[in-house]
């Protein structure tokens, strides 16, 4: 009985932490779009969030590499799950406070790293998992999409030289919709299936389902995932998106369409692969290396530090987090109930006066959009020497 009340909570936290993953990610898919104007704000974030509603049925690869391998389903608890959830979730309101786009996925995996070590040890860690699905893309993917979006960047800037401004950044506005909402897709893709997995995790350690090679995930958590990162992604994380769309680099449509454009292949090809990989590493990569492709374009390379910073942080930050949410739990008793329902009850209310401070302090949507600048006389609409 005590086991089934842990399940149900770390469900419950789990999807409380796919819905900081949708506010706190939403800057990956719309940040450049609504920056640049392509999209009103509350029309972007809506978009954003069907398409990352649907992105989580396209596949349970991810979902089976969070399950699996990273820490071993065989001597992991249900107690230690839910602090890993903690941890992220921790964390995940921490960076959004401060307007850091840090890794919700690396939050959650670092969360899981740190219980796990709390309550059984370093043995409990899939180490080569761990190396291999998560450290390694960790450091290729943000300097993939960089160095590729800086061409893309480059080509797209030597194709549209001949037009004026306005009329290249009005056409590039239009695939900017395109553009973004696959990124959107591409996030549901990868980050619902994080959630996923661990709910698959704690179902497997308690025996609710089968990790042999037959293990799937059931229909009732890909809807649940789906709906909770849905939910969170059109609530608008405004303070994460102002800082990617705004404070690395200026960005202008055509830029803001080969950045995503970029991130959205990387993404993809790491769900299809199974790599729980970073959505807001890969962007801030892209939207990195597109303002060094635009000319005249620069990056303010100290917000860009920052950035890397909260990367660097997030998996010791959140495992340290989750690591104490674990002993906190364990004061009560390992196999009681009582513990989580304590940190949950603290958490929620720990939620409550952030968002009271946020109504304070929050950023608005049109405090993101910025005022269109043409370079060329904007009655020019055709092609220079046409």
């Amino acid at each position: 009985m005590t086991g089934d009340i842990i399940v149900v909570l770390v469900v419950a936290v789990a999807l409380v932490f796919d819905f900081t993953n949708g506010f706190h990610d939403t800057a990956n898919a719309m940040a450049t779009t609504i920056a640049t104007g392509a999209l009103k704000p509350k029309v972007a974030v809506g978009v954003a969030a069907v398409l990352n509603f649907a992105g989580a049925f396209i596949s349970i690869t991810v979902a089976a590499t969070v399950a699996k391998g990273i820490v071993d389903a065989g001597v992991i608890t249900d107690t230690a799950i839910f602090a890993g959830l903690i941890g992220a979730i921790v964390w995940n309101l921490v960076t959004w406070w401060f307007g850091v786009p840090s890794s919700s996925s690396h939050a959650l995996i670092g969360g899981m790293i740190g219980a796990a070590v709390a309550s059984v040890g370093f043995s409990a860690v899939e180490g080569d998992g761990v190396l291999s699905k998560v450290i390694v893309p960790a450091l290729i993917a943000p300097v993939l999409a960089g160095v590729v979006a800086l061409g893309a960047t480059v080509i797209v800037y030597r194709m549209i030289k001949r037009y004026t401004a306005e009329r290249a950044e009005r056409g590039f506005r239009w695939a900017q919709v395109a553009s973004s909402s696959m990124v959107a897709l591409a996030h549901g893709t990868n980050d619902a299936q994080k959630t996923m997995g661990v709910i698959s995790l704690a179902l497997i350690a308690n025996g609710n389902l089968s990790g042999g090679d037959d293990f799937t995930v059931p229909t009732w958590v890909v809807v649940s995932c789906g709906t909770a990162i849905a939910l969170g992604t059109y609530t608008g994380g405004w303070r994460i998106i102002k800082t990617l769309g705004t404070k690395v680099t200026e960005v202008r449509p055509p830029q803001g369409f080969s950045s995503e454009e970029v991130a959205a292949t990387v993404i993809l090809a790491s769900s299809h692969f199974g790599y729980p990989l970073s959505t807001t590493h890969v962007v801030s990569g892209a939207v990195t290396g597109s303002g060094v492709g635009r000319p005249g374009a620069s990056v303010d390379w100290s917000v860009a530090r920052r950035i890397v910073t909260g990367w660097v942080l997030t998996l010791p930050a959140a495992g340290l987090t989750a690591a104490v949410a674990f002993w906190v739990t364990d004061i009560f008793g390992e196999d009681s109930a009582i513990g989580p329902i304590v940190v949950t009850i603290a958490l929620a209310i720990a939620c409550f006066y952030l968002w009271r401070a946020n109504n304070a302090s929050k950023v608005e949507p049109d405090d993101i959009v910025q005022t269109p600048r043409f370079e060329q006389p904007a009655h020019e609409l055709e092609p220079v020497g046409a």
